[in-house]
């Protein structure tokens, strides 16, 4: 009985996760110092935000300090407190996403933002009573449980605040973490120098904390009025038509809205358009196989960034002959590639799209990792940095992209909460790869006798990189992105299918160890699509809607799918029809608005 207590309660947890706050609270959040609250201020407070979140990444300048602060010399275990602060984040975040989802990124900002520096304090503590427990504790537990709420704070509040650039608004939330190791990286040396490695900690822990809570109290959660949902969109059978009101100050700009789907002569201001969006609950998203299937991509993705970047400065003394002070040098323009990528892959994703981008991404990575071994062999440093800062930026578009990519294929509502439990993901590549990688090469110095300048040690471990990133790859092309895939059902005998230079690629069995592949022409796919509609058609009726803002607005007359003419308003116009949803012959079950292109010709209705 208690076990499915919990489990009802763990269910609860992650299902609907609206946001929750009062009208007055919703009401405050309009203005900031008196003043009307525009978007753009978050942007900013997000970067700053991040950029002292990712000092994580300048962990390595106190590996040092602190084994000969507790041992008396450098015994190499400082960098544990590393590994747990990055699983610890994962965890975080996986685990408060829904919570972050009803409560705000504000709230969730001076938690997440306390705890991170509060575990500085606690690391102080273990430094200053020689306890490495103690540091564990304090910086990687404490520490790490803060990081991952502070993470994805901004990054909900920026999806939303941005439908219409997501990419843009996850590349802002983002980049700041990629350049935060390289800013702060400058800063603990000297004050070790000056007050000593104790008093360090308690300094950058209470600058930080500063920092922090001025950047969260920028954060919120749009109002109402800019997140409804717009059509049409579908529940219980029954299709729901808005049209936009063209008036200044509209939560979506022209540039926002998609092509119109109506005869060119009628009046701007009558046209009915038409928008993607999907909404999912947070139970339903993670029970679909794209979620899974995008935790893989993301997974491959990761890995072989996080790997050659705890190893980059090691590479470029042993197997190069750089000095140290060179090899510094290129892990911090390597953080900038890393900043660039996060940048430049998230804003490229809102042009060409997330699975494609992707596919660059991960694409371009099999190509480096399967030519490293050649640069190495050769030891052509130019070739080197070019490979690795081009692998360093792909690796950072994943960080930018992926938001943007929960939120057009799950909404906007669970973007806390899936991107939580995708961040695990980091902490399996960070502590799982990291783990593999030191065994093989362990391998190859102690028991296969190479030394550690040979190009072997680190061949070896970009052979099993490279297969992750190509695993990676391959998983994507059979993620449905798009709403007509996910919709469209299967035909008999049809295993799975993907998406190929825009046309579909079937998989069908032919007998009982028999399969084959069908390359589907456009017009044997519109014919399917058309035959799909014609069935939901039967049994769907058309509401159109004179909302505005984008509203959903039930109470008009209800006309059949393919007859009559004109549309009536009845007296509930002010009505809200609630989240819509329909249930799909695949066993998808989809929220939300569908594309253009989607709803059958000649059933766009003119409101004029």
């Amino acid at each position: 009985m208690e076990d499915s207590y919990l489990w009802g309660k763990i269910q609860d947890y992650y299902g609907e996760t609206k946001y929750n706050g009062t009208a007055q609270s919703i009401q405050k959040d309009r203005t900031i110092f008196k003043k009307p609250f525009k978007r753009w201020y978050i942007a900013p407070a997000a970067m700053v935000f991040q950029a002292i979140c990712g000092s994580v990444y300048a962990w390595s300048v106190f590996n040092r300090p602190i084994d000969v602060a507790i041992y008396g010399s450098d015994q190499k275990v400082a960098p544990i407190t590393f590994y747990i602060n990055i699983g610890c984040l994962g965890v975080a975040a996986s685990l408060l996403g829904p919570w972050l989802e009803r409560n705000g990124p504000r709230k969730a900002g001076f938690i997440g933002g306390s705890l991170f520096c509060f575990g500085h304090w606690v690391a102080a503590l273990g430094i200053h009573l020689k306890s490495m427990a103690l540091v564990f504790f304090g910086y990687g537990v404490v520490s790490g449980l803060g990081l991952g709420l502070c993470y994805i704070s901004p990054i909900s509040a920026l999806q939303k605040w941005f439908p219409e650039r997501k990419g843009l608004g996850a590349g802002l939330s983002v980049c700041g973490f990629g350049i935060g190791g390289l800013i702060c990286a400058k800063i603990p040396l000297p004050l070790i120098e000056a007050i000593g490695l104790s008093l360090t900690f308690v300094v950058i822990g209470s600058c930080y904390w500063v920092i922090l809570m001025i950047c969260a109290f920028v954060f919120r959660f749009p109002p109402p009025e800019r997140t409804k949902t717009r059509g049409p969109i579908f529940r219980n059978g029954t299709v729901f038509i808005t049209r936009k009101q063209q008036k200044h100050g509209s939560a979506h700009d022209e540039k926002s809205m998609p092509p119109v789907i109506a005869d060119s002569k009628t009046p701007p201001q009558n046209r009915i358009v038409y928008e993607p969006a999907i909404d999912l609950t947070l139970r339903e998203a993670l029970s679909t196989y794209e979620y899974l299937g995008m935790y893989m991509m993301f997974l491959a993705n990761l890995v072989s960034g996080l790997v050659i970047l705890s190893r980059l400065a090691d590479m470029c003394i042993n197997v190069f002959e750089k000095s140290p002070d060179t090899a510094s040098t290129v892990v911090a323009i390597n953080g900038g590639f890393n900043f660039v990528g996060r940048l430049m892959f998230s804003s490229l994703s809102d042009v060409i799209g997330r699975k494609p981008s992707y596919l660059v991404m991960l694409g371009t990575q099999v190509v480096i990792l399967a030519v490293l071994p050649l640069i190495f062999i050769t030891r052509n440093y130019w070739a080197f940095l070019l490979a690795i800062w081009t692998l360093t930026c792909a690796y950072g578009g994943g960080f930018g992209t992926i938001p943007a990519f929960i939120h057009d294929l799950f909404g906007m509502h669970n973007i806390s909460g899936l991107h939580g439990i995708l961040l695990t993901a980091w902490s399996i590549a960070g502590v799982g790869g990291g783990i593999l990688f030191t065994l093989i090469y362990n391998h190859m110095v102690h028991s296969r006798g190479y030394s550690p300048s040979s190009p072997e040690v680190y061949n070896t471990n970009f052979y099993w990189l490279c297969a992750c990133a190509a695993i990676g790859f391959v998983v994507l092309l059979f993620v449905r992105s798009t709403v007509r895939d996910r919709l469209l059902p299967r035909v008999g005998g049809e295993v799975t299918r993907l998406r190929v230079f825009g046309r579909i690629l079937r998989f069908e069995k032919t007998g009982t160890f028999g399969f084959k592949l069908k390359y589907l022409r456009q017009e044997e796919e519109e014919k399917e699509w058309a035959s799909f509609w014609q069935a939901i058609r039967e049994e769907t009726t058309v509401v159109t809607t004179t909302g505005s803002m984008g509203d959903v607005i039930g109470g008009t007359e209800r006309l059949p799918i393919g007859g009559g003419a004109g549309v009536g308003t009845g007296a509930n116009d002010n009505a809200r029809v609630d989240t819509p949803r329909i249930d799909t012959p695949r066993g998808d079950i989809l929220r939300g608005d569908f594309p253009r292109g989607d709803i059958p010709r000649g059933e766009v209705r003119d409101l004029a």
